[in-house]
């Protein structure tokens, strides 16, 4: 997949919407797009899917893309959006309490951080991953899709998902 923050190329196909992965009921994928986190949020830039699809995304307003959605095409064809795994730090704590202070530390230094029931993960960072386990924690290196949370004023969309679920193909989430 190809991204590109140049003018706007013509002749390219527009994407103006996103189709979220619980409302793909149906319409013909064509192609699919595999983004990381950073490259997940967007409103205007070229892409080129897996299978040679070359589109403008061209949104109103930066949006957060996420694992299962679909771009919509403006001849009403879909681009299948998957989440890339990304290098990260899955970070556990004995109980409760530590994990919490975990999370704060982790905050006071404001990197994007997914937080799960049992563990945070954070883009893998040797340095942190040190921090943690000095403060009792583990870290141990995973590779997995990236959700971290939108902040408390991003206003964003924000699906929560937490289980690390990836999708190789067009399905639907009913």
């Amino acid at each position: 997949m190809t991204l590109s923050t140049g003018g706007s190329p013509r002749g390219f196909l527009r994407a103006t919407r996103i189709l979220r992965a619980g409302a793909l009921s149906g319409g013909e994928i064509i192609d699919r797009v595999v983004l990381d986190h950073g490259d997940r949020h967007r409103r205007r830039t070229t892409m080129r899917g897996l299978g040679g699809t070359a589109f403008l995304l061209d949104l109103a307003e930066p949006a957060m893309l996420d694992d299962g959605d679909a771009l919509v095409l403006e001849d009403g064809r879909l681009v299948w959006v998957e989440a890339a795994p990304e290098r990260l730090l899955e970070i556990q704590a004995p109980n409760e309490h530590a994990l919490r202070r975990l999370i704060w530390h982790m905050g006071n230094r404001h990197i994007p951080a997914e937080i799960g029931p049992d563990a945070v993960w954070i883009g893998y960072d040797h340095v942190l991953a040190e921090m943690v386990r000095g403060l009792g924690g583990t870290a141990e290196e995973v590779e997995r899709p990236f959700r971290p949370e939108g902040g408390a004023y991003s206003g964003g969309h924000n699906h929560g998902h937490g289980s690390g679920h990836a999708h190789g193909h067009a399905h639907s989430h009913d």
